[in-house]
């Protein structure tokens, strides 16, 4: 009997990234395939990439290059490089580094196993308005209990800075059907949190003709038995309704959680940005901190957008020390090729962009301190995930305000937790990001 082929997988990126590498894991391992822990023990290799920012370009190039030296070496037999670095610079890259045996657009999740077989070199980029739905095998690397459900695919939003929709195309939701079929799945399989992902939950819907699309998703989802969380990540601000907001306070097993890229708070940026509406990002904020229930935020911002000066920066630092948010993420400009923001003049240097970026998250280190010392004494309920990376002495686990891999964690040093299981934990110890606490027996 021959030795079974196995794949060694990178995925890079965003969690919806992610998912196409689940997809393609399930249809890699119907062919056959096992899965290599390490790349020595791999036949195959595959990358599935990003290109969002020039830093991610750079990660997904120089692991594409060491892998590209084991083919070399002969260690490894084909390589594959998937993704959205294929599908913004393929010609380019396909020139540059011969050793990869296949090159896949983000159109093209779905061909994989047919295109494996065939023993040339491909290259293949094509329209991207494929839809992976709940019929498309998929191998989750999400711990069992924890899983995302992309919703949609692609973005019709127009923001001058970002190239997602030429790499992703434009807007297209799954059927409602389908979503709750996978969910049911999910449940069947142990996923207690189920993570809802798209470039914008709150478009669900729309390009099928339904008005209440995401609400009414949340309000099936709910009904599904198993699912303990439902996390909303990667939310557009203007679709923030009031019937979301009402949903979150009623339905339990909704996470107090939105996770909303606001970008900016001046209106002449946001109006550059592409992303002005009527309603502010003070008046968001306004809006879901006057809600009973206590909804954690969630935010991405950035700074050194052109035009954008000091006096304009300190609105932004100051709308930060306002909004007291609960979690976020600051990224300094970067200018891409073949979005309008590219052509902008008022260029801001890197250097004093990456200070501004400091500087916010300066500020926010502090407020996060203070929020996360207001919990001390407090008993919260926590999805234990296992041993910490850091000695088995203790456990880690997150709250329902906490998402995996972005946000902080839990750090538990007493009592007898179970992974996969949520948990009352009293917390003890507070520090800037994460908390420590003890189980209540």
């Amino acid at each position: 009997m021959s030795e079974q082929r196995k794949i060694y997988v990178v995925s890079l990126g965003c969690p919806k990234n992610l998912v196409d590498t689940e997809h393609m894991l399930g249809i890699l391992t119907q062919e056959g395939y096992g899965i290599a822990e390490e790349v020595k023990e791999a036949d195959l290799a595959l990358v599935n990439t990003c290109s969002f920012i020039a830093e991610a370009v750079k990660e997904a190039v120089d692991t594409i290059l060491t892998l590209a030296d084991l083919r070399k070496t002969g260690r490894l037999k084909r390589l594959i490089v998937a993704g959205c670095l294929v599908q913004r610079y393929g010609y380019k890259l396909k020139k540059e580094i011969p050793e990869v045996d296949i090159w896949l657009g983000t159109g093209l999740v779905g061909r994989i196993g047919k295109l494996i077989r065939v023993p040339d070199k491909i290259f293949s980029i094509e329209r991207p308005i494929y839809l992976a739905d709940h019929s498309v095998p998929r191998l989750r690397c999400t711990p069992f209990f924890t899983a995302y459900l992309r919703i949609a695919e692609g973005c019709s939003h127009k923001c001058s800075f970002c190239i997602i929709p030429k790499l992703r195309g434009p807007y297209r939701s799954r059927t409602m059907d389908s979503l709750l079929r996978e969910a049911e799945k999910m449940a069947s399989e142990g996923v207690k949190e189920v993570n809802l992902v798209a470039q914008d939950i709150t478009a669900y819907g729309s390009d099928l003709g339904m008005k209440w699309g995401l609400e009414t998703l949340l309000e099936r989802l709910s009904q599904i038995k198993g699912i303990q969380w439902i996390r909303l990540l990667y939310g557009y601000p203007g679709g923030i309704t009031e019937r979301l907001l009402d949903l979150m306070e009623t339905v339990d097993l909704i996470c107090p959680y939105l996770d909303i890229p606001l970008q900016h708070v001046n209106k002449e940026i946001l109006s550059a940005m592409g992303r002005a509406s009527e309603e502010s990002p003070r008046q968001l904020v306004e809006q879901i901190r006057k809600r009973d229930r206590d909804i954690a935020i969630r935010t991405t911002l950035m700074v050194g957008f052109p035009g954008e000066t000091h006096q304009i920066f300190r609105e932004l630092w100051e709308f930060v020390g306002w909004a007291q948010f609960d979690h976020l993420g600051v990224f300094a400009y970067s200018k891409e090729k073949g979005t309008r923001a590219a052509k902008l003049h008022g260029e801001v240097p890197p250097s004093i962009a990456e200070g501004r970026r400091d500087e916010i998250m300066a500020l926010q280190a502090e407020i996060s301190l203070q929020k996360n010392r207001a919990k001390i004494g407090q008993k919260l309920s926590v999805l234990i995930e296992g041993f910490s990376e850091e000695t088995d002495l203790l456990l880690k686990g997150r709250t329902a305000t906490m998402a995996p891999e972005v946000d902080g964690q839990v750090l538990i040093n007493r009592g007898v937790g179970e992974e996969g299981k949520i948990m009352a934990v009293r917390i003890t110890e507070a520090y800037h990001y994460d908390l420590v606490g003890e189980i209540i027996e």
